[in-house]
């Protein structure tokens, strides 16, 4: 009998899954392939169940001989290893970025003489539906919220995009990339109090009150599934934190950051040139504290953002805060720096590596923008946030485009670098 092999990464067996297996039935004995959780990740979404459990899902199917875990994206793994006679999927990875993994796998075939199948894409409304209801069961608080700590056990770095919008949370969303033979996509959403702020239209010191706020993370959750990391600025007063902590809690925020400062904020880019405070070690501890106490949920992280290297207090000030706030309850330590170059971020992360092992790390790569994420990743950098490009991005090509069309009385000279209606519109899903 000849070999056969279809991979799936699926949490729920539909019909297409199962014309999949019925047709590679035909041409011999069929070995599914599990994608693993680490490449899921990468690849396309994530997972809702367990890799062991989506292994005994596959087992159950009729017709199926073996299941084997696949490690790698384009295949290289379990081709070496099964040599199979033929691979079977389905046409849908013929265009956008997964086409580049149907021709390395038809490369990688043809060197012994194996054969793709492509299978035609079921599109019904039954499939349609399972679909939609796995995407809105990624969406839910108690799915969402827990997902950043699976997340940073999973992966090297968990990449974390500024979202403002539902639009944009859209783009965090479904932007995937084939780069030099690899996908890769955004594993989670920074709701930026700068951004929210500047969306606005005002000033980023803490004006916009976290009802408002709010909104804007319900705007997120309601188009999206990705984790949320949210940016709470000082904490507000102790007494006003533990209610925050407990309605991120239900809307399936993940985390929350809040700064050791205290007083009217300042953004800290501007560093020593504006008069800023910092909280006292025993002050702010104190809101950690509390706010661990006040949280209903193990899945929901307050992660202590230290100013210290901000504000030239110096590396043993930073040291000294972050073993203080990670005793007081924090589930991790965020440091920020001004600085152009990353070397005073990464002698932090190496000093804190040292003593602390566990606690992840978080790094906002503004300023120090040309470290790469397996660089800060060496170094024991858990999450990275870019924490305001999209804004930044989007700002000066809307003022270019009102300056012309004021320039030129009319819109077509902007047109060819617009995007079009149709374009944006397809990220919007409809139910």
């Amino acid at each position: 009998m000849k070999t056969v092999y279809t991979c799936f990464c699926t949490d729920v067996i539909h019909e297409g899954h199962l014309n999949i297996i019925n047709e590679a039935k035909k041409l011999g004995n069929v070995i599914v392939g599990c994608l693993s959780d680490q490449v899921l990740i990468r690849y396309n979404k994530f997972p809702t169940i367990p890799q062991e459990e989506r292994v005994k899902l596959y087992r159950s199917l009729p017709g199926v001989e073996k299941v084997v875990i696949q490690e790698k994206m384009h295949y290289d793994d379990v081709i070496a290893l099964i040599h199979p006679d033929y691979v079977v999927h389905g046409d849908n990875w013929k265009e956008g970025p997964e086409s580049t993994i149907r021709a390395h796998v038809e490369n990688l075939l043809a060197e012994y003489g194996g054969e793709l199948v492509d299978i035609p894409y079921t599109f019904n409304e039954n499939v349609r539906k399972i679909d939609l209801q796995l995407r809105e069961k990624l969406g839910m608080p108690e799915y969402r919220r827990k997902r950043l700590r699976q997340l940073i056990e999973m992966t090297p770095i968990v990449k974390t995009m500024e979202a403002h919008s539902g639009l944009t949370g859209l783009i965090v969303e479904k932007t995937v990339v084939e780069h030099e033979g690899k996908l890769d996509q955004f594993d989670a959403m920074w709701i930026s109090s700068l951004c929210d702020s500047t969306a606005k239209g005002k000033p980023d010191i803490e004006l916009v009150d976290m009802t408002s706020r709010f909104r804007t993370i319900e705007d997120i959750t309601e188009v999206t599934t990705k984790p949320i990391i949210f940016d709470g600025d000082t904490g507000g007063l102790t007494e006003h934190f533990v209610y925050t902590v407990r309605s991120l809690e239900r809307l399936g925020v993940s985390a929350v950051i809040i700064e050791d400062k205290t007083g009217l904020k300042k953004n800290s880019l501007f560093g020593t040139e504006v008069k800023q405070t910092q909280a006292s070690i025993e002050e702010f501890s104190a809101k950690i504290r509390a706010g661990k106490k006040a949280q209903l949920t193990d899945d929901f992280m307050i992660i202590a953002r230290i100013e210290s290297l901000i504000l030239e207090q110096g590396m043993d000030d930073a040291l000294t805060r972050a073993r203080a706030f990670v005793e007081a309850g924090a589930d991790g330590i965020m440091i920020h720096s001004r600085k152009k170059e990353p070397d005073e971020i990464l002698e932090f992360c190496d000093k804190f590596r040292e003593e602390n092992k566990h606690t992840p790390i978080v790094v906002v790569p503004s300023s120090f923008n040309t470290i790469t994420e397996d660089e800060l990743a060496a170094h024991g950098v858990n999450i990275v946030i870019y924490a305001n490009q999209l804004t930044r991005s989007a700002f000066p090509a809307m003022q270019k485009t009102a300056e012309d069309i004021l320039k030129y009385h009319r819109a077509k000279e902007v047109d060819d670098r617009l995007m079009s209606i149709k374009e944006i519109i397809t990220l919007i899903d409809e139910i």
